[in-house]
């Protein structure tokens, strides 16, 4: 994870309602997800190894679901994918 990726991280971590959908998909990339597919608003991104699915969506103000964001953290941080290179 470079340091631009890193910050988003810990951005998302200090207050995961306030992570922007942009930067939610900025870090799935930092991590190696690819987006798999759009269906209406939901947006799937996959990682391959170790495999993770993630759905995420936009809200109204552009923000990305709370509840989304740590999921997103919960991949992260099972699978040791917190540091810097």
């Amino acid at each position: 994870m470079n340091k631009r990726c890193y910050e988003i991280y810990k951005k998302a971590e200090a207050n995961p309602k306030g992570l922007r959908f942009q930067e939610m998909v900025s870090l799935c990339k930092c991590i190696g997800m690819r987006l798999d597919t759009t269906q209406g608003s939901h947006w799937i991104y996959i990682l391959d190894h170790p495999f993770a699915l993630l759905s995420i969506q936009k809200m109204k103000d552009g923000k990305a679901k709370p509840y989304q964001v740590r999921e997103l953290l919960n991949i992260i941080e099972e699978n040791g994918l917190d540091h810097l290179e």
